[in-house]
């Protein structure tokens, strides 16, 4: 069998495109642009990159981004005051609240001071509930960008079994809700799943989210099964990274060559040799959290702006 490439970096672009062509009506109509401010406290390396990211994004769509950047001796205090600010500002529709935070903060005070109208990353309890009880809401970018990937590669879900590896709120259990929602049969695993390959190769459609390098393997992987792959996880030694890739030598001379490469909660040769189709790491899920920012962003101006 030849696995099929779920490509998320194509669909990714395809909606950046779209949000930029509605940002462009909305300029056209008399309206201001989406606003997003993303806040940055300290200086964590991936999160610097991250946010950098976002708003390079923004700008190449057409959204307003503004990037507040706090001390990492910022006290949770300080930054409900930046939150509540925003919360007030006309001009920005979305908020973005970097995580992980420095220890000092309570980031569940930060997320819950967010307007849950401004709640671009989903991460609000009102929209989490919103989103158990099927009504309108943000969703979290990544859990939405794999729906939208599915959907436009034409996945079949409706009774269709899937399973979903990891419980977090940011992916695990908004996954497991969103397919829930398309009418696909949902199982949950965590750590302490009994007989883990056993579930996984019930499913359908084999969703890992869990964090930890190459975890699945042949042998949680039904023939056949739709395979996507949230996990991004560092492989630095060459050797390593022969037993993840086996024939791909270029992964290899990447680990050699630049130190490292990225694999994900899937071994790889399991995705190639036993899926249907994959999402590749990377260039599979991550694309799309991004795409799905903005067009939050770009939902909830239109809300806001009556457009």
């Amino acid at each position: 069998m030849t696995a099929g490439i779920l490509d998320g970096k194509k669909i990714g672009e395809e909606i950046r495109a779209e949000v930029a062509a509605a940002v462009r009506s909305l300029r056209e109509r008399g309206f201001r642009p989406p606003g997003l401010a993303a806040v940055l406290v300290g200086d964590h390396p991936a999160s610097r990159v991250y946010v950098g990211s976002k708003v390079k994004a923004c700008a190449e769509a057409g959204v307003f981004s503004e990037k507040i950047e706090l001390p990492v001796s910022t006290t949770t205090e300080e930054l409900l005051s930046v939150v509540n600010a925003l919360n007030g500002r006309e001009d920005v529709d979305g908020i973005l609240i970097q995580l992980p935070l420095p220890p000092q903060i309570e980031e569940e005070a930060v997320l819950r001071a967010v307007d849950p109208a401004k709640d671009v990353d989903g991460f609000h309890p009102v929209n989490f509930g919103l989103m158990t009880l099927d009504r309108p809401g943000f969703e979290p970018c990544t859990p939405a960008g794999v729906m939208e990937l599915l959907r436009r590669y034409e996945v079949p879900l409706k009774g269709r079994r899937a399973v979903v590896v990891g419980r977090s709120h940011i992916v695990g259990k908004p996954m497991a809700l969103l397919l829930l929602r398309a009418h696909a049969t949902v199982t949950i695993c965590h750590s302490r799943t009994q007989d883990l390959a056993a579930v996984c190769r019930e499913a359908d459609i084999l969703v890992a989210a869990i964090g930890r390098t190459a975890l699945l393997t042949h042998d949680h992987i039904r023939e056949g099964a739709v395979v996507v792959d949230v996990g991004m996880n560092r492989v630095t030694d060459p050797e390593e990274a022969r037993r993840l890739f086996g024939s791909d030598e270029n992964r290899v001379r990447i680990v050699r060559e630049k130190g490292g490469t990225l694999v994900g909660d899937v071994l790889p040769t399991a995705m190639w040799e036993k899926a249907s189709f994959y999402t590749p790491v990377p260039g599979g899920v991550g694309p799309l959290t991004i795409a799905m920012l903005l067009s939050n962003t770009l939902k909830s101006a239109r809300l806001r702006l009556g457009a």
